[in-house]
């Protein structure tokens, strides 16, 4: 919703009704009563700023709402993790405006009721187009925060520091008071040469895998920056963008690597030998251009080796999750609309729980989807988290935590 039109109450009346609440609905009579003491003078615009990120309009800090008749009042914006007021300032006081401030605290009620959901779990979360990388408490609070900007990877590492990155280029290990306490440069490290970096990986014994698109290749660094090994990676269509997504060392000691402008996932052993390979399929379709569900395509986002010897895909435009055995053989599948009320899109993180269900990261899929969804082996959802108000349809990264000690 780009801009709230209201007309003596009826918009006001489908959109509280939608939300089913009696708070809401007694707010909206209070409205009406005052409509109707001004003669039915309706609210003309709710002027609101549309985020880039597409996700619904609220008034911003300062901004005028024309109330009919010349009348405006300036609105002021709290928000908490879980109630948005709007306090108005009124230039001329009314029995009108007081109907005005009911509509407005209702409608941000009903808007972050709609865009936001307490996780119920701790889960770690980025999103690039609002910049913001957090770890979430159970009941939605930030545990903790940082700014970031381009990134398609992170981890909580064991001792409570975060493994992230700032850019395509840059790796930092971040502590609790935001200081960053190790780094890598791709950029430094291949001068002059196209490079970005969308995978990597804390190691068993203090080294961090990176997986480096332009140069093609997975570099293991210790804490000074020196490389200890090197592997060379197979690209069938080199882009320093999308040679690689995400990038695992496995149990084996071999890496699984989701390449995305090939469609393919390729295990690696670590001479760089490919051991095992699969290729996305298309489904008969033709390529369709985009990131949202109107796409499609074969570029493969994530994979991980599953305990049984399968591999778990997130299939990117695919808009899908393969799980696939070591012939090739798709065993188990969830597609664009296997799940009831939900729209899958770009697929990125996928993870396997010991329950047997599975994790899904559902990234661009319009703020009437939950980014990241937990689906039974028959394809039943019994969790969801969405939250288009801190973060926006571009949150690549999302993963459950274990409880806060």
């Amino acid at each position: 919703m780009n801009s709230c039109w209201v007309t003596c109450g009826e918009r006001a009346r489908r959109f509280l009704g939608w939300l089913g609440d009696p708070g809401a609905q007694a707010l909206l009579n209070d409205l009406e009563e005052v409509l109707h003491q001004s003669k039915g003078v309706g609210l003309e615009r709710c002027v609101g700023r549309r985020s880039p990120l597409g996700s619904r309009s609220r008034p911003g800090r300062g901004d005028r709402l024309d109330t009919g008749g010349g009348r405006q009042v300036t609105s002021k914006i709290e928000v908490t993790p879980q109630v948005m007021l709007v306090k108005p300032v009124f230039h001329r006081p009314s029995t009108f405006l007081a109907g005005l401030l009911s509509l407005a605290a209702a409608t941000a009620v009903v808007l972050q009721a709609a865009d936001v959901s307490k996780p119920g779990r701790r889960i770690l979360a980025a999103d690039d187009s609002t910049r913001r990388l957090a770890i979430i408490a159970p009941d939605g609070s930030f545990e903790w925060e940082i700014p970031v900007t381009a990134i398609h990877d992170a981890h909580v590492l064991p001792n409570g520091n975060v493994l992230l990155q700032q850019g395509w280029t840059k790796v930092q290990e971040v502590d609790r008071d935001k200081k960053v306490v190790w780094e890598y440069d791709a950029a430094k490290a291949n001068p002059g040469k196209p490079v970005e970096v969308h995978a990597f990986q804390r190691l068993d014994g203090g080294l961090t895998m990176i997986a480096e698109s332009g140069p093609a290749r997975i570099i293991e660094v210790d804490r000074e920056g020196k490389v200890r090994r090197e592997v060379k990676l197979q690209v069938d269509h080199p882009n320093a963008h999308s040679d690689t997504r995400r990038v695992r060392k496995i149990a084996n000691g071999n890496y699984l690597v989701a390449h995305e402008a090939d469609g393919r996932i390729r295990e690696y052993d670590a001479k760089g030998k490919i051991v095992w390979q699969y290729d996305i399929p298309l489904f008969g379709k033709e390529r369709k251009g985009g990131h949202g569900p109107e796409a499609w395509g074969n570029q493969a986002y994530s994979a991980i080796r599953l305990a049984n010897g399968n591999t778990l895909i997130g299939g990117g435009n695919g808009h899908s999750v393969l799980e696939v055995d070591r012939a090739g053989k798709i065993v188990w599948q969830v597609t664009q609309n296997d799940l009831p009320g939900i729209t899958l899109a770009w697929i990125t993180c996928v993870d396997r729980l010991p329950n047997g269900n599975t994790l899904i990261g559902n990234c661009h899929a319009g703020p009437e989807n939950p980014q990241f969804i937990e689906v039974t082996r028959d394809k039943k959802v019994v969790w969801s988290w969405k939250d288009f108000t801190r973060f926006g349809n571009s949150t690549p990264v999302v993963a459950v935590l274990p409880p806060r000690k």
